[in-house]
């Protein structure tokens, strides 16, 4: 199996069966719409059809506008058409995670270039709802409640144990995230996944709140990966 192939299978055969406090939810786009598998598998397959080891760039959960939908972490359909080349008919999307990720990604030189370098995703890769008001829902993070985050703790660990398997470099792992990186920290120091954990300032904390200095932000990611990491 290529890295590609590892993906696919992961993402197939994704299930959470835990209970969640009440007005949490989890969406799995790989159920929810029959699309979602087809364009996922097609991003994948030009992207990640090969053995190489990637750095792996850790979110919080998926957005319901992101990988909510497109299957790919931060990358709505907007940018899985423009910047990957795939196109997704049953569904428009736009996320601005997607889009502060995307110029970054451009950046670095490209979305194959970068993807041949990294791999993104998240310890809990379902995106999480919480319902505000009846049938009116919001992104919720795994670390909202101390509740809900023991509900996902355990299949955290061990989804973070399937994505180093796939082929990741457990020298190095950037986390997207202040709060984010806190827990991360917690279940790295119980299971000992990664050696180094670089902590960068999350897409949506910058397009929302230091969207003039994006371009600091986005040098800063590039010094983070260090230029001989580009092939």
């Amino acid at each position: 199996m290529n890295f590609a192939d590892k993906i696919i299978y992961f993402n197939q055969n994704l299930k959470f069966t835990g209970k969640l406090p009440v007005g949490y939810f989890v969406m799995n786009p790989f159920l929810d719409n029959p699309e979602t598998i087809e364009v996922m598998k097609r991003f994948y397959q030009k992207f990640y059809a090969d053995q190489y080891e990637r750095r792996f760039l850790i979110g919080i959960n998926p957005s319901r506008h992101g990988a909510g939908v497109t299957g790919v972490p931060f990358t709505d359909t907007k940018r899985l058409a423009s910047a990957c080349g795939v196109q997704m008919l049953s569904a428009r999307t736009h996320e601005i995670s997607s889009v502060y990720m995307y110029d970054m990604i451009a950046a670095y030189g490209g979305a194959s270039a970068f993807y041949r370098n990294f791999y993104i995703n998240s310890p809990f890769p379902l995106a999480i709802i919480k319902e505000v008001t009846p049938g009116q829902f919001i992104n919720a993070n795994y670390y909202d409640k101390p509740e809900l985050y023991m509900a996902v703790k355990d299949f955290m660990i061990e989804s973070l144990k399937k994505h180093i398997a796939m082929g990741l470099n457990q020298e190095e792992v950037f986390i997207l995230g202040k709060k984010n990186a806190k827990f991360i920290d917690k279940l790295n120091r119980e299971g000992k996944f990664f050696k180094k954990l670089t902590v960068l300032e999350h897409p949506r904390f910058i397009q929302q709140y230091k969207s003039k200095e994006r371009q600091l932000y986005i040098d800063k990611y590039l010094l983070s990966f260090h230029p001989s990491d580009e092939s």
